[in-house]
C-alpha cells in the first residue's frame, strides 16, 4: 500500500500493542518493562517530585526565613498621561478608572505617577500619589484628594 492509496478508513485505527503474548510477539515475558525494579510492577506510578531515592529538593532547602510577600500592600500605577482621557473638570476615582480599564477593579489601591503631561482640570481621588503627580495636577488647576 502506498501513502496516496491510504483512505479516510484504511490506516486511520493503529493497531493495539498486545504485550505479554509470547515471546514471537517481541513483547512477552517482561513486556518491554525489564527485569525487577518498582516500574516493572503492576500498578507502579512515581510521582514528578520522586528523584531516585536521593534527597528530594524540597528536604535540602531551610526552612527557616521570612517573606513579606504575604503582608505587602500592592498598588496599582496610573501614570498622569493615562488621566487626558477623562472630561475636563470630572471627578476621578476608584470605579472611573475601573470602567474605563486602566485598574483591575473598584476594589484595587491606587498609586498616581508622575509620568506625561495633564492639561485638564481633575479632581483626582488615589491611595497615593508622587510628588511629581501631585505637583502636575496642581498645576494644571486640578485637585488631588488622598483616600
Amino acid at each position: 500500500m502506498l501513502s496516496h492509496e491510504i483512505t479516510s478508513v484504511a490506516g486511520k485505527h493503529k493497531i493495539r500493542n498486545r504485550v505479554g503474548r509470547g515471546i514471537g510477539s517481541g513483547h512477552g515475558k517482561t513486556c518491554g518493562k525489564g527485569h525487577k525494579g518498582s516500574l516493572s510492577r503492576s500498578g507502579a506510578s512515581i510521582t514528578l517530585l520522586y528523584e531516585g531515592g536521593q534527597t528530594p529538593f524540597y528536604r535540602r532547602l531551610p526552612k527557616h526565613g521570612f517573606s513579606n510577600f504575604k503582608f505587602a500592600i500592592r498598588y496599582e500605577i496610573v501614570n498622569v498621561s493615562q488621566l487626558e482621557r477623562f472630561d475636563d473638570g470630572s471627578a476621578v476615582g476608584v470605579e472611573q478608572l475601573s470602567v474605563a480599564g486602566l485598574v483591575g477593579n473598584s476594589k484595587s489601591k491606587i498609586k498616581i505617577l508622575g509620568d506625561g503631561e495633564l492639561t485638564k482640570k481633575l479632581q483626582i481621588t488615589a491611595n497615593k500619589f508622587s510628588k511629581t503627580a501631585e505637583q502636575k495636577i496642581v498645576a494644571s488647576g486640578g485637585t488631588v484628594k488622598v483616600v
